[in-house]
């Protein structure tokens, strides 16, 4: 559709709405049949962009219907001081023209929005959505001084609290210490209900209850975190038993650990590469029931001290491998793939696509989980909106609401 668009339009910095539109499409001369969508007839698509041959009466006009019906909520100049509600200055006009037909279709849903829209025209919702369009966007939102500082990388926090692990459990958590277990290889909720399972005791061990015991929740995540993304490798220790004969042994372990020991289930360690000091001693312990698990004190039971360390020898011995996590995104990298349709740093070049930047960050916090709910309905946003977190969502509208609005002029390309 406009593909072609993207090659020649250029983000203009208009300094006023005084030069004339300050968002202007000059497309009349462009054939209609070039911009109609997937299924959708000329026809449609000449409706869409009709904001987009807007000439300065209609502006005027569609800047009384806007004081009439817009204003209370919106902001006379476009520019909202209501939370929750949009700033509509410099927003891309036919994006603003579709969401009125929609709001006043049923399309939809807001009583307020299709109270306010009902009664007009289609001409009327051109008009209104060129004088927005025609505005100066808002100025991107400041971070206040009395606002929460900015959150910190969680692999980066991770690392830093597990800063005394080292000591025990070895540099990026490959041990060197008999009987000390290596924490590489291991999913991150395994970890975290690890470290949990100290803490309240229900794993005993008073050096570990110490250290768990003044982390907070956010902090067992980032450190586990940080250990799930370390390269993982065998711990350097080594290892007494029989591997050939532990391998034997181990066949009924494969069904919760996985084939060469690197489980596929968070709720299982892998035990590829683990000391096998640790292993044999963690066997002896569910046999004891100081460690309490009815499957694996079951499966220890006709164990001898001499099968325990051949198990722990075979799999100390097969390589780990590294979970199935990844690296949270940055607001930067998230955002690079919504700039993919709203246009560099939230600047749609798209005029039926909404611009995000310098929007107002409780509106764009709540769009996005609007899309997370489904209670805004598009298959391309709740596809990207799904896989957010809360931290996530949060950053991201902060994000764009700092960025600079910028006016676009689209101009025509010779027909063919």
């Amino acid at each position: 559709m406009l593909d072609r668009f993207s090659k020649v339009l250029q983000a203009l910095h208009l300094p006023t709405a005084a030069c004339a539109v300050v968002i202007g499409l000059v497309l009349a001369a462009y054939p209609a049949g070039t911009l109609a969508q997937a299924g959708q007839s000329k026809d449609a698509a000449a409706d869409d962009l009709r904001p987009a041959y807007a000439n300065a009466q209609d502006i005027a006009e569609g800047k009384r219907v806007a004081e009439t019906s817009c204003a209370a909520c919106h902001g006379a100049n476009g520019i909202s001081t209501t939370k929750g509600i949009p700033n509509l200055a410099g927003q891309r006009a036919p994006y603003l023209y579709l969401e009125l037909k929609a709001y006043k279709s049923g399309a939809r849903s807001d009583e307020s929005m299709t109270n306010a829209v009902k009664f007009l025209s289609n001409d009327a919702l051109v008009k209104a959505a060129a004088y927005f369009g025609s505005l100066d966007p808002a100025q991107p939102a400041t971070v206040s001084s009395k606002a929460a500082p900015a959150k910190s990388d969680p692999v980066q926090a991770g690392k830093a609290a597990a800063a005394g692990c080292a000591g025990c459990h070895g540099d990026a958590g490959v041990t060197k210490t008999p009987g000390m277990p290596s924490l590489v290889g291991l999913d991150q909720k395994y970890l975290v209900a690890a470290m949990k399972a100290y803490k309240s005791g229900q794993r005993k061990h008073d050096m570990m209850k110490n250290f768990v015991s003044a982390l907070s929740d956010s902090d067992m995540n980032n450190i586990a975190l940080h250990y799930a993304l370390q390269k993982p490798a065998r711990a350097q220790t080594p290892a007494a038993g029989d591997k050939a004969a532990g391998k034997s042994a181990a066949g009924a372990c494969a069904g919760c650990h996985g084939e060469q020991g690197v489980s596929t289930n968070p709720a299982n360690p892998s035990l590829a590469g683990q000391d096998a000091q640790y292993l044999a001693a963690a066997l002896q312990e569910y046999k004891d029931g100081v460690r309490s698990d009815e499957t694996m004190k079951a499966l220890a039971a006709p164990l001898d001290e001499s099968a325990m360390k051949n198990i722990a020898a075979h799999y100390a011995n097969q390589q780990p491998q590294p979970p199935k996590v990844q690296k949270p995104l940055t607001a930067s990298d998230l955002a690079q793939r919504c700039d993919r349709c709203h246009g560099p740093d939230g600047n749609s070049t798209d005029p039926r696509m909404p611009a995000l930047a310098a929007q107002r960050v409780d509106y764009l916090e709540n769009v996005l989980r609007a899309y997370q709910k489904g209670a805004r309905k598009s298959s391309a946003m709740a596809a990207m909106s799904e896989v957010l977190s809360d931290s996530d969502v949060e950053s991201l509208a902060t994000y764009y609401s700092g960025k600079k609005g910028r006016a676009v002029m689209y101009i025509t390309l010779p027909a063919k």
